[in-house]
């Protein structure tokens, strides 16, 4: 039998979610306060022995101009993934809050990976539709990712791993004098301006300042804000998320200017550095594309995680659950279209902001290595 967790069983919910194998700072409280605009709720399933053995928050959105409401479960279900009890139980408890809340569907994206097949038979028996992940970056949480197994393993052990490639630009950025220093919120107008920077420059849409101080805020000493300063500037940043037996990298940034002094591999460093220090099992560097063909504009970002020499891992995709057929089929239509407007003019206006400008400096040259 499922119950909705409160503010008495809270907690018991939170430390079951932070020590799970499958548990994942999206499925925290915590997050469910960064994401003010959503109704946060969590459901649980307790064994025989009185004890959680399967936990899911959701995240619950009003839509705009109608009466109905649609949840999403980020990382969800933390619990056996081939117990179909509990999966079954707390399917039930969706099916609960979607009628008091009125949702029209609900989302899942599990961690589980591609190739557990008994996973994916057991949520298209209890009425899941299955959506196969996304190759690039369409879906709300990236299919593909690069995880660095570091259980167990030491600093001199990591970097004898690394691609040679990967090595010699961490230690010339070593070399260039780029500093890593672990920052507080006063540094977030610099890293909020280098994001902006980014974004234009990629193609898109920054969250805003205000948002990154509610992830320091709510996750507090789990949440860690990197600079990396050349001759005294900040040039680039990343803010990670430790939770349970992970350290994530979040967010990430890099200035046009000085990029050939090689920030980002001293900043990925330090991350790993920390997953050591706080006896992680797994540093997960989040999305890279599942599109590995050369001439694909996200190869570059592929290249770079996998220098670091963790394992590409791809996730089930994603399992929708829809109550209400038709309203799913006209919001889904209007929201699709909707995103698509937003970005093209959000990030075409500040393309043509940034042509305004000079083209930035750089750093004196180092020949970086070729192989």
């Amino acid at each position: 039998m499922f119950e909705i967790i409160n503010e008495k069983t809270l907690p018991e919910f939170s430390a079951f979610v932070e020590s799970h194998p499958k548990g994942h700072f999206l499925q925290s409280r915590e997050w469910g306060r960064v994401k003010e605009a959503w109704t946060w709720q969590a459901i649980a399933v307790r064994g025989a022995d009185g004890a959680i053995k399967g936990a899911l928050s959701v995240l619950i959105r009003k839509m705009p101009a109608v009466p109905y409401t649609l949840m999403y479960s980020a990382r969800g279900p933390v619990c056996d993934p081939h117990d179909r009890e509990t999966l079954k139980e707390l399917t039930e408890g969706l099916r609960a809050l979607a009628k008091q809340h009125k949702a029209y569907a609900v989302k899942l994206d599990p961690d589980i990976k591609s190739d557990d097949s008994e996973f994916i038979a057991i949520m298209e028996e209890l009425g899941y539709k299955r959506h196969f992940g996304s190759k690039n970056f369409e879906g709300v949480q990236p299919n593909y990712v690069f995880r660095l197994n570091v259980r167990d393993k030491t600093e001199d052990e990591l970097l004898a791993a690394f691609h040679s490639k990967t090595r010699y630009n961490l230690r010339l950025s070593v070399r260039k004098g780029v500093e890593v220093r672990l920052c507080g919120k006063e540094m977030l107008p610099a890293f909020s301006a280098i994001m902006e920077e980014t974004g234009t420059r990629d193609g898109f849409i920054v969250r805003p300042q205000a948002y990154f101080e509610s992830i320091m805020d709510n996750l507090g000493e789990n949440a860690r804000l990197y600079m990396a300063f050349w001759q005294d500037k900040p040039i680039a940043g990343t803010l990670a998320i430790h939770y349970g037996n992970k350290v994530w990298y979040l967010y990430g940034a890099s200035s046009n200017q000085y990029r050939n002094v090689m920030p980002n591999y001293q900043l990925q460093w330090e991350m790993i550095r920390w997953a050591l220090e706080t006896k992680c099992d797994i540093y997960d560097f989040r999305g890279v594309s599942g599109d590995l063909t050369p001439e694909n504009p996200l190869y570059g970002l592929y290249l770079f995680k996998k220098g670091f020499s963790g394992e590409l891992t791809e996730f089930c995709g994603e399992f929708e659950m829809v109550y209400k057929p038709t309203v799913d089929l006209v919001l889904n239509k209007g929201l699709s279209a909707a995103r698509n407007v937003r970005r093209k003019l959000v990030v075409g206006k500040k393309r043509r902001e940034a042509e305004k400008h000079e083209k930035p400096a750089e750093a004196p040259r180092a020949e970086e290595k070729k192989e």
